[in-house]
């Protein structure tokens, strides 16, 4: 479509059919206050009587798609079945970075194509919002810092191998540490200081802390980087 990508000056909230509660929605909401809906997602929406800024997906989940077309939401109906409603969300947008919900607590192969989406644009930073934790990838070669709990879960899954740069505050370090599927993953690592800093050598791994710490991630890898 000519008129695509569809812009947002602010961030964004992204909608889909997966579980989620009216407080995470809030939560992710005071963030990011503008919503997108995936496919399903916009009658998730609708339930809960909010108004997203579009409606984004193949559509074949939503019976009435015409319905949500008044005035104040825009249908993006991108028929292609080489992606998920989630991938198209990220490649028909322009947004500063992405809050996900509704993406994760479901079915596990719907979870795992939204990491594939994220590796595959990595430029647009997405945190999803789950039910216990919130997760983004790390930037590559880029200092990622979060502000915790001493004591507070921290959890490393390398969705592709990376190595471990300098880290910092973690009880168990990362640095020179090889991490990849198969081989060895960093879950279950704790925060030993209030600051917590690491580095990767490529993109690849997922990091997850447990939600309340949800803007800290946010910020950790939202923020621009130094100059």
């Amino acid at each position: 479509m000519s008129d695509l990508p569809f812009r947002c000056a602010g961030p964004v909230t992204l909608v889909g059919n997966g579980p989620f509660s009216a407080e995470m929605l809030a939560e992710a909401q005071t963030i990011a206050p503008d919503l997108i809906a995936a496919d399903r997602g916009a009658h998730r929406l609708a339930v809960l009587r909010k108004t997203a800024r579009a409606v984004i997906g193949d559509m074949d989940s939503l019976p009435d798609p015409a319905a949500f077309d008044d005035g104040r939401t825009r249908v993006i109906h991108l028929a292609e079945q080489d992606t998920t409603d989630f991938e198209k969300c990220l490649y028909a947008t322009e947004a500063p970075f992405y809050l996900g919900v509704g993406f994760t607590g479901g079915r596990i192969d719907h979870t795992l194509a939204v990491f594939h989406a994220m590796l595959r644009y990595p430029s647009k930073p997405v945190v999803l919002v789950g039910e216990d934790e919130a997760m983004a990838l790390a930037p590559a070669g880029r200092l990622l810092r979060l502000r915790l709990r001493p004591g507070a879960r921290v959890s490393i899954f390398p969705l592709l191998p990376v190595t471990g740069g300098p880290s910092r505050g973690l009880a168990w370090p990362l640095d020179g540490l090889r991490l990849a599927p198969g081989e060895r993953v960093g879950t279950s690592n704790e925060a030993a200081h209030p600051l917590v800093e690491m580095k990767f050598d490529a993109p690849g791994a997922l990091v997850m802390v447990e939600r309340p710490f949800l803007a800290a991630l946010v910020h950790a890898v939202a923020a621009p980087p130094p100059g």
